[in-house]
């Protein structure tokens, strides 16, 4: 027995082999640089390398980041499919190795006194291991086991996907947020402005220095600024419950920490390689392991093609006494072996090699969208981040020359040069300047979260 057994086992060992093609990485068409000159000058280094909270320096924003992080449920059920995938990992790699099964039985029986025979009492007992074991000659479970844990690693890089999503949506929700607040603040602001210039013109009124037209004209400035705050706090409420389901919580407050305007950012950022992107971004990451799962099912279905070569033995003690069960020549067992053979499966086997290999396409081209699509991302939110930066620049001094209209008019009516007309129309540009100049704000550093997600940052812990 021990020399079959060592025979067969050999034979195994010798019998290795594993249909179906080898995962190889496949090409990508990558660009030597991104589209922005700025780009073209790229090193090694990449803002996408850096960890989250290196990137967003403020603390209050970092807190509301770790606490997603902890109780977001996205982050959680990406934890759990990983839990689920390891699972059937080891259930797939199971079927590589033999099973082995024990049974043990006791049993006693009487029967009862007769006029032809005495009572008589019988006991009887049985213990046996039985073992089976179908060989992997063709590679069928190795293919398998290589497959799950491919979804395996998927799992993992999805989960990092989400982590990256969810931290660069915490953190846009946050600016924008502190955009709103920064508009609540100024249109607070005019209009206790705006009511004060109200009173002077009406007493100016009263005392017939002044039309009623201008009183009206000042009513519309005060106007404008008050019909602003309600929408502007419904906005911000809101936010703050967007950002409280992002933090797995029930809608309510939200905790602010640095002003939208002390928020500290590059004016430039460092793209790095696109090559090196390959690796950075967690989705693409995750679509080569689906692919690499997919290339291994069809090793799968080719072995279907190949005999299936089953092994099985028991071994065990019977007797029909207790005493003797460990005794005497109560010992039994048995061994064989058999061997199946598709030979007519109506196409069955074909028709799953080609689902496979469809399957495997299918993956091979979602890859090579996701590559190509994540180099627009990144050359889309460089853009949008240059561009950004220029028309906030250009909207500061939008701001500070319609506020130097807005003082040179006011100086005018109060010296009775011109009508209050003028006075309305500056103050409007004014107010609207200060409005789009705080979005713009918020619009570059929403640009720089692009930015940081495009280049595959955020998940790294």
């Amino acid at each position: 027995m021990r020399k079959l057994f060592a025979s067969v086992l050999a034979a195994f060992l010798a019998a290795g082999c594993t249909v179906g093609p080898d995962y190889k990485r496949p090409a990508a068409s990558i660009p030597t640089a991104y589209r922005l000159d700025e780009a073209a000058k790229a090193e090694a280094a990449s803002l996408g390398d850096q960890k989250w909270w290196d990137v967003f320096r403020d603390e209050q924003l970092q807190s509301l980041i770790r606490t997603a992080l902890q109780h977001n449920y996205d982050v959680r059920i990406a934890a759990a499919r990983i839990l689920d995938a390891q699972a059937q990992l080891g259930i797939t790699r199971a079927d590589q190795f033999p099973s082995v099964n024990g049974d043990a039985g006791i049993s006693s029986q009487r029967t009862a006194k007769s006029p032809v025979f005495p009572p008589l009492q019988q006991s009887y007992g049985q213990f046996s291991l039985s073992a089976a074991w179908q060989l992997d000659f063709w590679g069928k479970y190795r293919r398998a086991t290589e497959a799950a844990r491919a979804s395996l690693l998927a799992s993992e890089w999805g989960r990092r996907a989400v982590v990256s999503s969810l931290v660069a949506s915490v953190a846009s929700s946050y600016f924008q947020l502190r955009a709103l607040d920064l508009q609540l603040e100024i249109s607070k602001n005019a209009l206790t402005a705006r009511r004060e210039s109200l009173r002077l013109t009406t007493a100016l009124s009263d005392r017939g220095n002044t039309s009623q037209l201008d009183v009206r004209q000042a009513e519309q400035l005060v106007y404008t600024a008050s019909e602003e705050i309600p929408d502007l706090e419904r906005r911000i409420q809101q936010q703050e419950n967007l950002i409280s389901t992002l933090l797995g919580d029930n809608p309510g407050p939200v905790t602010r920490g640095l002003r939208l305007t002390e928020q500290p950012h590059s004016p430039e950022i460092p793209a790095g390689l696109p090559s090196a992107l390959l690796e950075r971004r967690p989705d693409i990451r995750q679509a080569e392991q689906q692919l690499v799962a997919f290339n291994a099912e069809i090793g799968v279905a080719r072995a279907a093609y190949y005999p299936q070569i089953s092994l099985t033995g028991s071994g065990g003690l019977q007797s029909d006494a207790l005493t003797r069960l460990f005794n005497g020549p109560s010992g039994l067992w048995s061994f064989g072996a058999s061997l199946s053979q598709p030979i007519f499966t109506a196409g069955r086997i074909r028709s799953g090699v080609k689902s496979a290999e469809a399957r495997q396409q299918e993956a091979l081209l979602v890859y090579q969208q996701t590559i190509q699509q994540s180099f627009r991302d990144v050359s889309d939110s460089l853009i949008a981040y240059q561009k950004n930066r220029e028309f906030r620049e250009q909207q500061e001094l939008l701001t500070a020359s319609a506020e130097d209209a807005s003082r040179l008019s006011n100086i005018r009516y109060k010296g009775g040069v011109t009508s209050y007309l003028e006075v309305l129309t500056n103050e409007t540009n004014y107010f609207s300047a200060q409005l789009n100049l705080a979005q713009a704000q918020a619009n570059e550093l929403l640009a720089l979260v692009n930015v940081y997600q495009a280049l595959g940052g955020g998940w790294q812990e």
